[in-house]
């Protein structure tokens, strides 16, 4: 599996230390990290995934900033100065370890008492380019060793994410306990309205012609595994390496010996590599979307929108009966 995404450099975390990284072009944080004037909570979130459960749950009483703007492919999301020292204002930071090595890092120095890191809220697996239900990977998941390669991408997997927002919620009442009873509240909103994801999901994907869909960014590994599918990712956790000719023609003899009939590709990366195996392959493309931002380009103003867009594009090409 390829985690150079995954794991911070020495050197990327020298950087930040000293205060170098500079702000990539597209780059920043959507708002000030600074403590709110208008006594709300100071809640940052790392990107999107985390400021959706940020915004939800915490209703009226928060004031949320994002590092990542939309737009920003969130593994390649570099912090300039200001953003690493507001960082340390914030009142509670929401972040996800593992997806963004120069945030991680500087997480770390803001020394912020209320930082939670959602990958602690459930339980990660390790997922490589392919991953479903008959790999024989269950029985392995699990395990300190592991923990290096573990699969962050645990929001697309509408069972896990709800688990991850029911220890947001705790960890907001701790935080903030005059206003324990609306987080409660929206907590349990948010939960029931992923659990009703999780329906359609399920029952969406109960009967298809096939069980295996192709994507660039291996990043739909809990959701593969969730609804008992097959992912076969064309370059692995990391969104823009190359495959091997190997992998592609491994890929041309499941698309056969499955019936797959789309390849997918998402809005953050490049669509070449998945236009170029489908044509060599006579299949369609379609959008299958990682939730890693929210652009115009998306199918939908949300995260539960996205999902749905996501749920009706594997209904399709998967033949849903």
């Amino acid at each position: 599996m390829n985690v150079r995404r995954l794991i911070p450099t020495t050197a990327l975390a020298g950087a930040v230390t000293l205060g170098l990284v500079t702000l990539s072009a597209c780059g920043g944080s959507s708002g000030s990290a600074a403590a709110s004037d208008d006594g709300k909570l100071n809640v940052v979130a790392s990107f999107y995934p985390m400021q959706f459960l940020a915004e939800q749950i915490g209703g009226d009483n928060v004031s949320v900033t994002t590092l990542t703007k939309p737009g920003v492919e969130p593994h390649d999301l570099e912090l300039k100065p200001k953003q690493i020292g507001e960082l340390g204002e914030a009142d509670y930071i929401l972040y996800l370890k593992g997806i963004q090595p120069a945030v991680d890092d500087a997480i770390k120095q803001a020394g912020v008492k209320n930082t939670v890191d959602a990958g602690t809220l459930t339980t990660l697996e390790e997922h490589g380019t392919e991953v479903g239900h008959d790999h024989g990977h269950e029985e392995d998941h699990h395990g300190d060793e592991q923990e290096a390669g573990a699969d962050p991408h645990i929001w697309l997997d509408p069972v896990k994410y709800a688990e991850v927002a029911k220890g947001v919620g705790a960890s907001l009442e701790k935080a903030d306990p005059d206003h324990a009873a609306d987080y409660k509240k929206n907590t349990a909103e948010l939960v029931k309205k992923l659990d009703a994801l999780h329906a359609k999901f399920d029952a969406g994907l109960k009967n298809t012609t096939t069980r295996t869909f192709i994507t660039t960014h291996s990043a739909f590994g809990y959701l593969a595994e969730r609804y008992k599918l097959e992912q076969e990712g064309i370059s692995g956790m990391d969104p823009e390496s190359e495959p091997s000719p190997a992998r592609i023609k491994e890929l041309q003899d499941i698309a056969k010996k499955d019936k797959v009939t789309t390849v997918f590709f998402e809005t953050l990366a490049s669509d070449r590599t998945a236009k170029t195996l489908a044509k060599d392959t006579g299949l369609k493309t379609d959008v299958l979307d990682p939730l890693e931002g929210i652009t115009d380009k998306s199918k939908g103003a949300d995260y539960i929108e996205v999902m749905e867009s996501n749920l009706a594009a594997l209904k399709k090409a998967l033949g849903a009966k």
